[in-house]
């Protein structure tokens, strides 16, 4: 990120303050609140929002971030899903793994998509309220269009056929399960009905009593799982939501699988391009993240011309000067000054809520603050992009939590910096012994077999 300071709120609740810092003590992104840390991220904000706006009319958006390990690929992606839950979109994060979420598997990452679904109201799985918010909407429009109680099953049929006929050529059993949900709870058999939304989200595995009852057979399949992803767009819309907000965390990890699951996972996104640009998708914003080395090396996108064709972006420029209207943005990640930066503005929103806010911004001060930075990025072989987790961990849990509750307690006298292998990342630690021991030896590398 940039050196521009945080445009931090004057006023911080003490839920959202606490919600932040709990998470950085624990060494992790925030759930929420992320806007209190954003530094650097204004050059994208009127583009992304111009896309966001895009989307809440109807459109569709696919994005791919780059960045190296430690630029703040998840604190970007996270921040941008907290802009589109402010504007009423559903969101969604999934990581993408070999032996949990397969990217070749597209059923599986509707399944993670479901139960990872989210709102504004409701945390993950935002689901059932979804699609209880559908039916309740379906009746209203029933009762608008002048429906008695008596006619009202017969017209939320009709409304529903005549919404889903789009997502029904595709994929018929989605409106076949929703039927069999509604049935279910009309009947009082609140077990079916659970088990037929299971199915309906992706689940495996269903009693074949609750699927017969619906109406559907079997389970999901990767053709399928477009079609679903269709009509849960359809359902987010028509139940007052304005969007969804997909992310595919991590997709570098398809470099270190089988090369034949390797090449289907690399279609798959390819498809999945193709399917957001041709239309069938409105209402959805759709990012991936990655490496330089997954967009740019052979065992990654550049392994299927029509990938690398469609994902093809100029970083030959000074990175001042890219585009965030374009299909792919990078992440510059921190320098020096800007985790500096970003240390001052933890320290002042931590004092904001301690015992003694002055004692707090006295003791740690900037010159302490930028000492701290400095130790971490040098305990990490000076690369400051990997630096600000274990920065901001070791802020917070080790020195404003002990100033906070101690009066007498100087960090400069009573703190000195440790790095421990267990609190490190593999890539942080692979750095910490480059440092340790003047090079890293192949013995001290694990590797995934």
């Amino acid at each position: 990120m940039s050196t521009t300071g945080s445009k931090r709120p004057a006023q911080v609740s003490a839920a959202r303050r606490r919600t932040v810092i709990d998470a950085l003590r624990r060494g992790a992104v925030p759930e929420s609140g992320l806007d209190l840390l954003a530094t650097g991220l204004d050059r994208f904000e009127a583009a992304l929002d111009a896309e966001l706006d895009a989307v809440a009319s109807g459109g569709s958006v696919f994005k791919a971030v780059r960045g190296e390990y430690g630029s703040g690929k998840t604190f970007f992606t996270r921040w941008l899903g907290e802009r589109a839950k402010r504007r009423n979109f559903a969101v969604a994060e999934i990581q993408v793994s070999e032996n949990e979420t397969p990217l070749h598997k597209l059923e599986t990452v509707y399944r993670r998509l479901t139960e990872r679904l989210s709102t504004s109201s409701f945390p993950p799985s935002a689901l059932r309220p979804v699609v209880d918010a559908w039916f309740y909407a379906l009746e209203e429009d029933a009762l608008a269009a002048g429906a008695t109680e008596d006619e009202l099953p017969g017209e939320v049929e009709k409304l529903l056929v005549a919404r889903l006929a789009e997502v029904s050529r595709h994929a018929p059993s989605f409106a076949t399960a929703l039927r069999g949900y509604r049935a279910a709870l009309a009947d009082g058999d609140e077990a079916t009905a659970a088990a037929v939304l299971a199915w309906l989200g992706g689940q495996p595995h269903v009693a074949a009593s609750a699927r017969r009852s619906a109406g559907v057979r079997g389970d999901l399949d990767h053709f399928g799982a477009l079609g679903f992803l269709q009509g849960l767009l359809t359902v987010l819309r028509d139940s007052g939501h304005t969007g969804l907000f997909v992310v595919l965390d991590e997709v570098e990890t398809l470099q270190r699988v089988r090369s034949d699951a390797r090449d289907k996972a690399l279609n798959a996104l390819r498809q999945l391009i193709d399917e957001v640009h041709s239309g069938r998708f409105p209402g959805l914003y759709l990012v991936v993240t990655g490496t330089p080395a997954f967009y740019e090396g052979q065992q990654g996108v550049q392994r299927l011309a029509p990938l690398a064709q469609r994902l093809a972006t100029d970083f030959t420029t000074d990175p001042r000067f890219d585009n965030p209207r374009a299909v792919q943005i990078r992440l510059p990640g921190f320098t020096q000054e800007s985790l500096i930066g970003l240390g001052g503005t933890i320290r002042d929103l931590y004092a904001d809520a301690a015992v003694s806010p002055e004692r707090v911004r006295t003791v740690v001060d900037d010159a302490y603050v930028a000492d701290l930075a400095r130790a971490v990025g040098g305990a990490l072989g000076g690369k400051v992009g990997v630096a600000p987790r274990l920065f901001l961990k070791k802020l917070v849990g080790d020195v404003l939590d002990r100033v906070d509750q101690f009066d007498d307690f100087d960090p400069r006298q009573h703190y000195k910096l440790t790095v421990a292998s267990s609190e490190l990342t593999d890539v942080e630690r692979n750095l910490a012994a480059t440092v340790a021991g003047g090079s890293a030896s192949a013995d001290d590398i694990d590797l995934e077999l």
